[in-house]
């Protein structure tokens, strides 16, 4: 049986997850060669209204494109998490901002609670990065796609003059990941 991963990013808007997800999917297909899907869904604010992204990543083709048992939550907003945890599949993984998720969720799941927005601003002096930060941690806790095709997929995606910002958010989320799996 193929292997499908299915991750929500879910926050605010302005929280870059929708790009994220876009990066995500990119780095399964262009550098992975495997199969991918991404959607998404916003609030009619701009910016600071509920928003997800969900992406399918599989080694055969995706027949449904929809995200129903998640492997993979994460949740930069407390109403984020609460909305969505219920759809993480028994083994899975959330993840939640520790600034912005004063509650966090029980269940079946693994929970993380990593300081994604703070080592963004105060390590990187960029709170917008927090999204690239949140990827390189998805990267070391469910490795679905390599760590350079997702390199790859951020050099692609992010604006000119922020392409080492962005590898070293990936770097810091990566490890800071690493270290709460002690």
């Amino acid at each position: 049986m193929a292997e499908r991963v299915e991750i929500r990013l879910s926050g605010a808007g302005g929280d870059g997850l929708l790009t994220a997800g876009k990066i995500l999917g990119a780095a399964a297909v262009i550098y992975d060669e495997k199969h991918a899907t991404q959607s998404q869904s916003y609030g009619p604010e701009a910016r600071g209204g509920a928003c997800r992204s969900e992406v399918i990543i599989s080694d055969e083709d995706i027949e449904f494109p929809k995200a129903t048992s998640l492997d993979v939550l994460l949740a930069l907003t407390q109403e984020a998490v609460e909305r969505y945890y219920g759809d993480v599949k028994k083994g899975g993984i959330v993840i939640v901002d520790s600034e912005n998720v004063a509650r966090p969720p029980e269940g079946a799941f693994t929970l993380y609670r990593l300081p994604l927005r703070a080592k963004a601003r105060d390590e990187l002096g960029a709170p917008a990065a927090a999204s690239i930060v949140a990827l390189g941690a998805i990267l070391a806790l469910c490795p679905v796609v390599t760590r350079q095709g997702l390199e790859n997929a951020v050099l692609l995606h992010v604006p000119k003059g922020t392409e080492e910002l962005n590898k070293r958010a990936l770097e810091l989320g990566y490890q800071l990941a690493e270290a709460s799996k002690k």
